[in-house]
C-alpha cells in the first residue's frame, strides 16, 4: 500500500496507518482476531472471503507484524494467526470506528454493540486526551507539526502554535 501514498504524505501518521489497515478486508480480519478467531478456516467461514484474498491479507498482516503465524499441527502442517502486541494496539481504533458507525444509527438498528464482558452493559466509547480527560472530538484539538516534521508538514501547520506535551506522571 505504500505505493499509494503521495511522496509529500509519507511522514503523515494517517498515511502511514492506512498503509497497515487501509484495505477493506484487513480491518475485518483484525476485527475477527479481536473476537478470538485465529485459524484460516474460521476467518474464511466468518467473512466469506476467497482463499486467495485471505491468504494475501494474512501474509501482509504477518509481514507488517500485526499477526504472528504459528504452527499448531504437523502432518499436515496447520497454522494459526495470533495478534501481536502491535496488532492488539489497533483494537481501540477498530472500537472507535465501530462506535462511529453505530453513532449514525438509531439504537434499534445496531447489529453489533460494545459491552462490558462481565456486566453486559453497553459501553459508549470516546477518545480522550490522557492529560486532561477531555474528548478529542472537541474543535479545540487540532493537528500541528511535530518535532520530526519536514518542510511540507511544517508549512501546512505553520499557523498552529505548539508547546511540548506535559510530562506523564507514572503511578
Amino acid at each position: 500500500m505504500a505505493g499509494k501514498i503521495r511522496l509529500e504524505d509519507r511522514e503523515c501518521p494517517l498515511s502511514s496507518a492506512l498503509g497497515y489497515v487501509g484495505e477493506w478486508w484487513t480491518l475485518l480480519i483484525l476485527h475477527d482476531a479481536f473476537d478470538g478467531y485465529t485459524r484460516f478456516d474460521q476467518f474464511q467461514a466468518n467473512l466469506g472471503v476467497s482463499s486467495s484474498i485471505l491468504t494475501s491479507r494474512l501474509r501482509t498482516l504477518t509481514g507488517q507484524g500485526l499477526l504472528e503465524r504459528r504452527r499448531y499441527q504437523t502432518r499436515p502442517d496447520r497454522y494459526e494467526y495470533v495478534l501481536t502486541d502491535l496488532g492488539r494496539s489497533l483494537r481501540p481504533v477498530v472500537v472507535a470506528l465501530a462506535a462511529w458507525g453505530n453513532s449514525r444509527l438509531d439504537p434499534s438498528e445496531r447489529s453489533m454493540i460494545l459491552v462490558d464482558r462481565n456486566t453486559g452493559v453497553e459501553a459508549d466509547p470516546v477518545i480522550v486526551d490522557r492529560n486532561t480527560g477531555r474528548p478529542l472530538d472537541d474543535a479545540d484539538f487540532v493537528f500541528a507539526a511535530g518535532p520530526a516534521a519536514g518542510e511540507i508538514m511544517r508549512k501546512r501547520y505553520e499557523h498552529i502554535p505548539t508547546q511540548p506535551a506535559p510530562r506523564q506522571h507514572q503511578p
